[in-house]
């Protein structure tokens, strides 16, 4: 079978969609697979609009010795995979990690609600119903619509597309060893314990509501460390507010980390801490669990498949500052609880490993 890829991202970029493609790329052809990879930067260059014509063009040039394409997102991707797909008489399937329409939204468009409640609501600012019926048209013209959670499977069927025509395959973890003894340098010198949440700052990723949980935390347990990785939208105002908070000697933020770093970050940490309103399948913490970091996180979304409370980590309502504080306490100060949840963490990240999710998709692909 041959397979032409359409993503956003690709190596040296970061991001999931950049780690998925390349992966495919590498491992479906010893499953008897062609796979072809046409990143989205080839016409970046190019003016908006413009740019998305040039892509359009490319996928059709390629896709004429391609059985099925693939888009790894619906929208900027996604639409330009559909008309090459109506041109060349030829299916295509899509994966969809996330809700871009709530995402934008509560980014850009005064959206408030979570996804859950976004999805009920059906009166919206007009970009946003403009988004949301592109990624739903997409994903209803595909053959199959590749999910990674469940949870996502669930959304997908809220925006039209029959449950027989959405297939789940969980995400794959797979971590290089190299950078693990990579150290934080203005932490070279401290040997207490360590909290640590990563991921892009924006509004759902609750950081505001992790530091109020800070606050509560030093009252008690004052000799801590919160490493807040990742940049985004919301940076000023959170150094801003733990500023206020009183907490410049507890918070580091590092920013925008290469990924092997952030990794060792993680694996030096003692605790992820995740107050999320949002997650479709979180590969931070799968990753987590892979280097043996306790989790405490909300049960929200695809979280609720990955972690089980008490045994693989510990689940806090979002925004609960006393509760995320009493369960971060809970495992700084018992050893034994710490390691039970790493321990059960690893043995649950082994369910994910980057074969069986090759073998699930290579599957997937043939039965078409």
């Amino acid at each position: 079978m041959r397979l032409l890829i359409a993503t956003g991202v690709y190596p040296p970029e970061s991001g999931g969609p950049a780690t998925y493609s390349a992966l495919l790329e590498q491992k479906l052809p010893e499953r008897g697979f062609e796979v072809r990879v046409l990143p989205f930067r080839t016409v970046r260059h190019l003016p908006k609009i413009v740019r998305h014509i040039a892509y359009t063009g490319k996928l059709i040039s390629l896709g004429k010795r391609a059985d099925v394409l693939y888009a790894l997102d619906p929208v900027s991707v996604g639409v330009p995979t559909m008309v090459a797909s109506f041109f060349l008489r030829k299916p295509y399937v899509v994966k969809i990690v996330g809700d871009y329409a709530w995402e934008q939204g509560a980014q850009r468009f005064g959206i408030t609600e979570t996804l859950d409640g976004f999805l009920k609501r059906k009166n919206f600012p007009l970009a946003v119903r403009a988004l949301r019926g592109i990624e739903s048209f997409v994903a209803r013209r595909a053959v199959q619509v590749v999910v990674p959670s469940k949870y996502l499977q669930r959304v997908v069927e809220r925006w039209g597309v029959p449950t027989r025509r959405i297939t789940v395959i969980p995400n794959a973890v797979s971590l290089s060893r190299s950078g693990h003894k990579l150290v934080l340098r203005a932490l070279i010198k401290y040997h207490g314990p360590i909290i640590i949440t990563a991921g892009r700052l924006v509004p759902w990723k609750g950081i505001h509501g992790l530091l109020d949980a800070m606050v509560l935390l030093k009252k008690n347990t004052p000799d801590f460390k919160l490493l807040i990785v990742g940049d985004g939208p919301l940076m000023t105002s959170l150094e801003i507010y733990a500023e206020e908070c009183g907490l410049l000697d507890q918070v580091i933020f590092t920013g925008a980390l290469k990924h092997d770093v952030a990794m060792a970050y993680l694996k030096a940490s003692d605790v992820l801490a995740l107050n999320t309103s949002y997650e479709g399948f979180s590969h931070l913490l799968l990753e987590s669990m892979t280097l043996g970091t306790a989790i405490v996180t909300t049960p929200v979304g695809g979280n609720k498949e990955l972690i089980e409370h008490g045994k693989n980590g510990l689940l806090v309502p979002h925004n609960d500052a006393k509760g995320f504080a009493d369960a971060l306490r809970r495992i700084l100060s018992d050893d034994a609880l710490r390691r039970k949840l790493s321990d059960a963490g690893k043995r649950t990240a082994g369910k994910y490993s980057e074969e069986v999710m090759i073998g699930k998709t290579a599957t997937f692909f043939k039965s078409l």
